[in-house]
């Protein structure tokens, strides 16, 4: 399977959308799952300790909004693996962060929002888990949408038909833990349901997560970053038309709890260079010109566009493995594999939602 060539989910029965996911991945699921359980390993996570927040999060889901735990187990019967199984990955978030001494990935979202907004985001994740993400297009659920994830996880970063989109990023916490609904299943909803900025807001709103995330929503009606964590959540508005988000929490009451030395100095390094570079002039009208503003090269202080540093072994050998525009006027999402300076306009793949 190749990053450009998206997998096609499409019934109106969850079951049946998580037996063609299994289906259309085929022996690479699997070899995901092989790779998700030896990182557990390498960050200090005990099988019991996985396979306990495996569980836990599926029952959160499965009371949050049942059809998600229902596909999850179509994903798991197809590929002849225990329903827990398809739920460390759809947790991953939430397992990692019970992890020993390793930050949990990095990313960098920048948004025009004014008019329909725009935006871009780098994926900052493990490089040895490169071959394992994927593009996809899923219809039957009440909206059809466009996306990025990896494999087995029902979404990630994504568009739908509505032209609702959007960016995740991780954050930390000392709350967090593995027994709410995993943010993946969160986005997963927002996407398959939301028509409106509004209605994005009230899923995300409703949510019971265990594990911090800041997910940055994009619509033809407006543009906000929700910030989720163990102990509430808050609303980030747009500051001038821009919207910039890394992996420090910017709320000052969630901020309070915020995990020391999980993310810091690097996340707020990348924040100033973003806010300075927005503050030099209007952000461009179109989501390609976005792309120069998450540019970085090697021996910068601030890394956004992320290299496996040398000598790195598994759980820290952090590299950019996509990056992933959204146009909310248009419902197009246009990703590029690799770090913003990859991302020329021969190497984007574009999906229209709808």
């Amino acid at each position: 399977m190749t990053h450009t060539r998206p997998v096609v989910i499409d019934s109106a029965d969850p079951f049946e959308r998580g037996v063609q996911r299994a289906l259309a991945l085929g022996p690479a699921l699997a070899a995901s799952l092989a790779g998700y359980l030896e990182l557990f390993e390498a960050v200090g996570l005990s099988p019991t300790a996985i396979r306990d927040g495996a569980e836990r999060t599926f029952t959160a889901t499965e009371g949050w909004h049942s059809d998600l735990a229902t596909e999850m187990r179509g994903v798991a019967d197809a590929a002849g693996l225990a329903p827990w199984q398809i739920g460390a990955l759809n947790a991953r978030t939430e397992i990692l962060s019970g992890a020993l001494g390793t930050k949990p990935g990095e990313c960098s979202t920048i948004v025009n929002s004014l008019g329909s907004p725009i935006g871009v985001q780098t994926w900052d994740w493990h490089e040895e888990l490169d071959a394992f993400w994927h593009l996809q297009r899923v219809s039957g659920t009440p909206r059809s949408f466009v996306g990025l994830t990896e494999m087995g996880i029902l979404s990630k970063v994504g568009m739908n038909d509505a032209g609702v989109g959007i960016f995740l990023n991780i954050l930390g916490h000392t709350a967090d833990r593995a027994d709410g609904v995993p943010v993946h299943l969160v986005g997963a909803r927002v996407l398959a349901e939301a028509a409106s900025l509004a209605d994005a807001v009230r899923i995300l709103d409703s949510a019971p997560v265990s594990t911090s995330s800041a997910i940055t929503v994009v619509a033809p009606d407006g543009a906000v970053t929700v910030e989720l964590s163990p102990v509430g959540a808050a609303i980030i508005e747009p500051s001038s038309g821009v919207l910039l988000h890394t992996n420090h929490f910017l709320e000052q009451r969630l901020s309070e709890g915020e995990k020391v030395g999980v993310y810091d100095p690097d996340s707020q390094l990348r924040y100033g260079v973003l806010t300075e570079r927005a503050a030099r002039g209007p952000l461009p009208d179109d989501a390609l010109g976005l792309i120069p503003y998450l540019f970085s090269y090697p021996g910068d202080e601030a890394e956004l566009c992320c290299v496996p540093a040398e000598g790195a072994v598994l759980g820290q050998r952090w590299a950019t493995l996509a990056t992933v525009v959204m146009d909310s006027s248009v419902r197009v999402m246009s990703v590029s594999a690799g770090s913003p300076l990859d991302a020329t306009p021969e190497r984007l793949v574009s999906l229209r939602a709808g």
